[in-house]
């Protein structure tokens, strides 16, 4: 037990000396996969085959790589450069291909978070403060590769424009939380347009999985705050998973501040997606305006 404790703490001085480096660079590779109930996303309105072709569709975006760039105070984090996936179709499918997200910045130091967008063809550079996260720390742990990881959790405030968490409007009630009232049960006449009827929960509950091995406040996205790497995330349909680390590579890259496109704030720029998405309500002869909500 004693020659145990004795390895463990000549790791972490190791660890905590490279990162003392004045040049210490990470490099953190993440999968990120998202689920998605057809049944409770317009799989009423949808034969079989629709259903199918419309996951296909979906996965090249619900499925993807991420390499998170990092040192002590600053990281770069950007989807894993490949070919593109041919024929996005129309609907919501060429909706949500028609917008593709760039490089996201965080400095821990300066509590600040850009991320670069190009929508319908417009680049965007979304300007904004780190979201805080009330992170409650847990005694459970687990181990991530070589890396011992302990849990945290906190309850997230879920952007209103976050795709990976839409649902069907009026869901059945056994997948309602208890207490929920039931919505206005008005139906309206079938769609075929899988965007009318959604909704997007005000809030989440997110679990994390961190090191201490790895002593930086960073994360995939826009998780951070915790004493340590994150190398896990778990937050409604949505999972990140850590499946590679290197510790100060032989080629380092340099972490830019993101400069390109027209700067707007998060809520500016939500607002341009909503006017966006009530002009293709109108394309599609949608039954007014306001579909999309939250819950």
């Amino acid at each position: 037990m004693k020659s145990l404790t004795i390895k463990l703490c000549a790791t972490l001085l190791l660890v905590t000396n490279l990162l003392l480096a004045q040049d210490f660079q990470g490099k953190a590779y993440y999968q990120s996969k998202t689920t998605m109930d057809m049944d409770n996303f317009g799989g009423r309105q949808m034969s079989e085959e629709q259903k199918k072709m419309f996951a296909e569709r979906m996965k090249s975006m619900l499925e993807k790589t991420f390499i998170l760039t990092f040192n002590r105070t600053e990281s770069i984090y950007k989807e894993e450069e490949k070919l593109e996936t041919p024929g996005q179709g129309g609907g919501f499918g060429g909706f949500m291909s028609s917008f593709t997200g760039g490089a996201q910045y965080k400095n821990v130091k300066s509590s600040q978070i850009l991320q670069e967008q190009e929508f319908f063809g417009k680049q965007f550079l979304i300007k904004d403060s780190l979201p805080p996260l009330a992170w409650k720390m847990e005694s459970e742990t687990k181990q991530i590769g070589q890396y011992t990881c302990f849990k945290a959790t906190a309850v997230k405030k879920v952007d209103e424009m976050d795709f990976t968490n839409m649902r069907r409007r009026n869901r059945d009630n056994e997948e309602k939380k208890d207490g929920d009232k039931v919505k206005d049960s008005t139906k309206s006449e079938p769609s075929d347009n899988p965007m009318d009827d959604i909704e997007v929960p005000k809030e989440i509950l997110v679990t994390a999985w961190y090191t201490p091995q790895i002593p930086v406040s960073q994360g995939p996205g826009d998780y951070w705050g915790l004493p340590g790497l994150i190398l896990e995330v778990s937050s409604g349909r949505t999972t990140i998973l850590c499946s590679k680390i290197v510790i100060n590579p032989e080629e380092k890259e340099e972490i830019k501040v993101p400069s390109k496109g027209k700067e707007v704030t998060k809520q500016e720029y939500n607002d341009i997606m909503k006017k966006k998405i009530e002009e293709m309500q109108e394309m599609y002869g949608g039954r007014g305006r306001g579909n999309f909500r939250r819950n």
